[in-house]
């Protein structure tokens, strides 16, 4: 069975709510749909998350790699053969998050070819994930009430905060009244997307000292290689790579060279293939990891369910999985429930990645950046140009 045909498809969807962080802020998903159709006519579906501030992939750059270089290397390939994907992919460096896509819509044809869940093909330790909460930047009383919300509607009982702002005092005074709001028993943990330097992030941490934080991650530039290691060496919580660690060989320089002691995994940079090679070299380092968010769509975030729930590793802790809740929309046929603080694995053949086609249909007519008219939209059928 093989690869027949990859497309990779624009597509815009506004946010209800921006999040801003140290790195940028995001008000809309200007993302793309990965579609891979076998010889068989089975379709794998994956989306991939442009972030040019952390990746510097753009829509259009993930469109022009996918369709220029990738397809016509990957097409004619058997399904099943995801090593010399890899492999071909290797090839073209950097495009992180093109890479994972097309890995993930591979992993879903041939959990639909299988007839089994892919969590299942992975390693099938749950049929859940809890669920971690990604608060941005907001006024202090304003970030608890929101917490307080997410708790009270959804059981979401592990939150992180993104810092890095200056002065340093917004982001204490963030903490200090989200531990004194939410109270001792919810988890709470620090993302400063490089925003700090160690020295300011050396001083957050003897602030936050008694807050009972249970890591921060990317306090500060992973170039500043002496103050980070410095900072991982003195600090009394772990201090986690996200951005510093996009791939496999990065996370392993992290943290073999000292510059990190927790790894986040992100299925949207690294696919199932090379995350899943992640988790097992920290398990053989003693190094926790996490499953990380890249503002995913619902199609994202359940991928991010499906790996995380897979594995022993990434099941301890919660995953960053709700923030597609500050869609305005989102594109998948059969969307995700949070209740009690978790998330169940789609019980489906392949990921669950599935699109609802009439509304693909719409928010690609809303990006003006396609680069060509898409028409083909699943093995047995056409979308319409617009849902009217």
């Amino acid at each position: 069975m093989q690869i027949a045909k990859i497309e990779a498809i624009p597509y815009t969807i506004p946010y209800s709510t921006p999040l801003h962080f140290a790195s940028g802020a995001v008000h809309e998903a200007n993302h793309v749909l990965v579609r891979i159709e076998t010889s068989d006519g089975v379709v794998g579906w994956a989306d991939t998350p442009p972030r040019p501030y952390t990746y510097g992939e753009t829509q259009k750059s993930i469109v022009a790699v996918i369709e220029d270089i990738f397809a016509p290397q990957l097409e004619g390939l058997s399904v099943f053969d995801r090593e010399k994907a890899q492999a071909v992919m290797a090839r073209t460096i950097h495009n992180e998050t093109a890479k994972g896509a097309v890995d993930i819509a591979l992993w879903d044809c041939l959990g639909k070819i299988l007839g089994r869940p892919v969590t299942e093909l992975l390693g099938g330790f749950s049929d859940h994930m809890r669920v971690s909460h990604m608060l941005g930047f907001k006024p202090a009383q304003e970030l608890l009430d929101l917490a307080l919300e997410f708790r009270e509607t959804y059981g979401i009982d592990t939150f992180k905060l993104k810092s890095g702002r200056r002065p340093l005092s917004l982001d204490v005074e963030a903490a200090r009244v989200l531990r004194e709001g939410l109270g001792e028993d919810t988890e709470i943990y620090m993302d400063s997307n490089r925003g700090w330097s160690a020295n300011e992030a050396a001083e957050v941490l003897r602030r936050t000292a008694d807050l009972g934080l249970s890591f921060l991650e990317e306090p500060d530039d992973a170039r500043e290689v002496l103050g980070r290691r410095r900072l991982v060496e003195k600090s009394a919580i772990p201090i986690a790579a996200d951005e510093s660690a996009p791939n496999m060989g990065e996370a392993a320089r992290e943290i073999l060279t000292g510059g990190a002691n927790l790894l986040c995994v992100k299925t949207a940079r690294t696919g199932f293939t090379e995350s899943a090679k992640i988790v097992g070299f920290a398990q053989a380092a003693g190094v926790d990891v996490y499953v990380g968010n890249q503002i995913d769509t619902q199609i994202g975030s359940v991928a991010s369910v499906v790996f995380g729930a897979a594995f022993e590793h990434t099941h301890r802790r919660a995953g960053e999985l709700s923030n597609y809740l500050d869609m305005a929309d989102d594109l998948i046929a059969r969307p995700l429930t949070i209740a009690d603080g978790k998330i169940m694995v789609p019980d489906v053949p392949g990921v669950g990645t599935e699109p609802d086609l009439q509304k693909l249909a719409a928010h690609r007519d809303r990006c003006a950046s396609a680069p060509r008219t898409w028409r083909r939209c699943g093995s047995g059928g056409t979308a319409p140009s617009s849902p009217r």
